[in-house]
């Protein structure tokens, strides 16, 4: 896919832009929503060609249809840009009509997070200079919606008025052991009557033990990888911590310039990127990083069991999405597709999933393991993967 832009439109772009960053223009705020991966953890159901964020894991329209569909009232269409994998692009498309093709943007290879933010910033940048971005994942569950875009809207105000990095705290609930965590520091300033705080640090994944220090202590939030920030800002922190990155986004910047096709640039340059998280290449590193607490209901359903928080269960505890039945069965999970049936009998805390040509049977103390299988699987039988 490439993306046509006339060479006038890049002299006027760069003519205003200083160092990395333009003259304001606070024209109209953008959402940039991250659609990549293949979401191993919910194999068999998310294969390379129907990731997760395109199933209906929770609800009854995929996951990134939700997602677009919750911006409604905060960004219209037109400024909502996707990235995803080169292969995913036209699913996306046929899964989100709303969303306008040239600014539905495939990778050609995965590299990471850090990459996709620089090409996020790089995009509306050229568009609308400075104009500040909420940077936000595909596949959250979040019933909330207008609790949402209260926050965002707060958080817009506060990244258009600094240089902060600003990013959402997701209040715990419960001791996760999946979930990075934000270590809240002192209130710096309002937003719309919400306190704005610094974040003092990003913790990595904790042990359980851990996980219920931070529930008890109240400064401990959820790592939602929600982001707000202006082009110019994150680009300078990308700069100043992982210049390597930098580097590679000078050259997909001045290539796309030159020929005015994204999709050349990219493939030329995605190869030589680091692959890294924003996180760890930037956010852990970087001054100046701020949060707002949510106000609305999250969950990032990152594997099998987080489904049936959402599901009824049987008076035994089991969740069955699709046919199944369970007979002297304890706390399972069923997912069958097209009228498949699953019976249980006698077992307890599994997870059992049938889609397609292929079915998983695990314990739930092995649901993190499944996105290793799922590899394993791949590199064994490729037409599974």
């Amino acid at each position: 896919m490439s993306m046509e832009a006339p060479a006038e439109n890049f002299i006027l772009a760069f003519a205003t832009r200083s160092d990395f960053g333009y003259a304001f223009d606070m024209s109209g705020r953008y959402v940039v929503i991250m659609a990549g991966g293949r979401g191993e953890r919910f194999w068999p159901q998310s294969r390379l060609k129907r990731p997760k964020h395109l199933l209906p894991i929770v609800g009854d329209s995929p996951m990134l249809s939700q997602t677009v569909a919750r911006l409604h009232g905060l960004v219209p269409p037109e400024r909502v840009f996707v990235i995803t994998n080169a292969e995913q692009r036209e699913a996306v498309l046929e899964s989100c009509p709303a969303l306008l093709p040239e600014k539905v943007i495939g990778e050609p290879e995965g590299r990471d997070t850090a990459a996709a933010v620089g090409l996020a910033a790089l995009l509306v940048q050229e568009e609308a200079g400075d104009a500040a971005f909420a940077l936000l994942p595909a596949d959250h569950v979040i019933e909330d919606g207008e609790g949402f875009r209260s926050v965002l809207g707060s958080a817009f105000e506060v990244a258009e008025g600094s240089g902060n990095l600003v990013t959402i705290g997701i209040k715990p609930t419960f001791p996760s052991t999946a979930y990075g965590y934000l270590c809240r520091g002192k209130d710096i300033e309002e937003a719309d009557g919400r306190p704005v705080s610094q974040v003092d640090s990003f913790v990595e994944k904790p042990n359980f033990h851990k996980a219920e220090e931070y529930l008890h202590a109240g400064n401990y939030f959820w790592n939602a990888g929600m982001f707000v920030w202006r082009p110019s800002v994150i680009l300078s922190s990308i700069r100043e911590h992982a210049p390597s990155i930098s580097c590679g986004l000078d050259e997909l910047r001045e290539r796309w310039k030159s020929h005015g096709q994204l999709e050349e640039a990219m493939s030329f340059v995605y190869p030589s990127l680091d692959r890294i998280s924003i996180d760890f290449a930037v956010m852990e590193k970087a001054e100046g990083v701020v949060m707002l607490e949510s106000a609305f209901d999250w969950d990032d359903v990152g594997e099998w069991p987080a489904i049936a928080r959402h599901y009824p269960s049987d008076q035994e505890g089991n969740v069955f999405k699709g046919s199944g039945v369970g007979v002297d069965s304890i706390g399972n999970l069923a997912f069958s597709e097209d009228g498949h049936c699953i019976a249980l009998l006698g077992v307890k805390d599994l997870i059992v999933v049938q889609s397609g040509d292929a079915t998983l049977v695990c314990h739930k103390e092995h649901a993190q393991q499944v996105k290793d299988l799922a590899r394993l699987v791949s590199e064994a039988h490729p037409e599974l993967g």
